[in-house]
C-alpha cells in the first residue's frame, strides 16, 4: 500500500486506494477486495488476477480508459509507479511550465507538441496512456515482440482518447534499440524506457523470491510473478547494465533526433559504469532523478547532447 506524499505531488495515486470509487467503476474488482489487519480495504497483491483487476479499475477511474487487457503471462505493471516516471519526466523536459502552477505543482501542464518515444512499450501500453491523458503528449512505442505491439495497438484502437496519439513500431532486430525505430526525420523531446532488469529467468525468479519473502516476513520457496512478465520484459543477455550501455552507445547517433534520453535504472551499483559510458560518447549533460514509491527507491538516468 502506498503512503501519502511518497509519490510525485501530481500523481493521482498518492494516499490510499479509494476502493469505493474503484469498485463502483469496475465491479469485477469487488471479489478481490479484502480487509487488512488494520481494518482497511486492500487486495492480495500476490494474486495476479487481483492486480490485473485493480489496474483496470484505476485506468477506468483516473484515465478514462474503457478497454484494457493483456495476454496471459505478460507484464501487468503497477500503475502508481509508472505514473511517477511520467510526472518526473514532465518536470525534466519543461521545468518552467511545471513550476508555473506554484510551489506545490499539483496541476498538469498539457502540451500536445511534446513527442515521446517509449522503448519497450509492452503489451500494456501504460506509459503512452498516462503520458497522453495527463499531459497531452503524443507517443511512438517500440517493442521487439509482435504480440506486444498488436495488443498495444488494440488498446489504442479501442480507446477514442488515444486515437491518432500513439504509433506502434516493431523493432525487428533485438540487438538494436534506436536503430530501425528512429527515422531520419523524427524528433522526440524525450525517450523513456523501463529496461529488462535481469540477465536470466533464474535471476528474475530469485529476485522475486527475495521481494516476496521480505514482504511476507518469511521465506518463500515457490515463485509466482504477481505482475507477470515474459522473457522480453524481465530479462535479456547481460541484464540491465548491458542493455543500458548499448542504449547509451546508440544514443550518440541520434543526438539531433532527441532532446532528452532517459531510462529507469534498478540497481544503484550500475551507475558508475553508465556514467563512464556517457563520458565516452561525449554526452553534454547527465543526471539522476530519484523517486520513492512506498518502501521502494528508484531512479531515472537522463542525458542529452547539445
Amino acid at each position: 500500500m502506498l503512503g501519502r506524499n511518497e509519490l510525485h505531488t501530481r500523481n493521482k495515486h498518492n494516499g490510499q486506494y479509494d476502493f469505493s470509487l474503484l469498485t463502483e467503476n469496475y465491479p469485477p474488482l469487488k471479489k478481490f477486495v479484502q480487509l487488512n489487519p488494520h481494518g482497511g480495504q486492500t487486495i492480495n497483491f500476490f494474486h495476479p488476477q487481483a492486480v490485473k483487476a485493480l489496474n483496470k479499475a484505476l485506468l477506468i477511474s483516473y484515465y478514462g480508459i474503457s478497454y484494457w487487457d493483456i495476454p496471459k503471462n505478460y507484464l501487468c505493471p503497477p500503475i502508481p509507479g509508472r505514473a511517477d516516471y511520467i510526472h518526473y519526466i514532465a518536470d525534466l523536459i519543461d521545468p518552467e511550465a511545471t513550476n508555473k502552477k506554484g510551489k506545490e505543482g499539483t496541476e498538469n501542464i498539457r502540451n500536445p507538441k511534446i513527442k515521446c518515444l517509449d522503448i519497450g512499450v509492452g503489451a500494456n501500453c501504460i506509459y503512452p496512456i498516462i503520458g497522453h491523458v495527463e499531459y497531452g503528449w503524443t507517443f511512438v512505442g517500440s517493442d521487439i515482440d509482435p504480440v506486444s505491439i498488436e495488443n498495444a495497438r488494440k488498446i489504442v484502437t479501442c480507446n477514442p482518447v488515444l486515437a491518432h496519439k500513439v504509433e506502434l513500431r516493431l523493432q525487428k532486430d533485438n540487438r538494436k534499440i534506436f536503430d530501425g525505430i528512429i527515422a531520419p526525420g523524427d524528433y522526440f523531446d524525450v525517450t523513456i524506457c523501463n529496461p529488462p532488469f535481469h540477465s536470466s529467468k533464474e535471476e528474475a525468479e530469485e529476485g522475486t523470491l527475495r521481494k516476496l519473502s521480505s514482504l511476507k516476513g518469511e521465506r518463500i520457496r515457490n515463485v509466482k510473478l504477481n505482475f507477470g512478465g515474459n522473457a522480453n520484459e524481465l530479462w535479456c543477455e547481460g541484464g540491465e547494465v548491458r542493455f543500458l550501455l548499448n542504449m547509451i552507445a546508440e544514443s550518440g547517433k541520434y543526438r539531433k533526433n532527441c532532446g532528452w534520453f532517459t531510462s529507469l535504472v534498478s540497481k544503484e551499483k550500475n551507475l558508475d559504469k553508465l556514467y563512464a559510458k556517457l563520458k565516452s560518447v561525449n554526452a553534454s549533460e547527465y543526471k539522476i532523478v530519484r523517486m520513492q514509491q512506498g518502501t521502494k527507491n528508484s531512479r531515472i538516468l537522463a542525458w542529452r547532447f547539445f
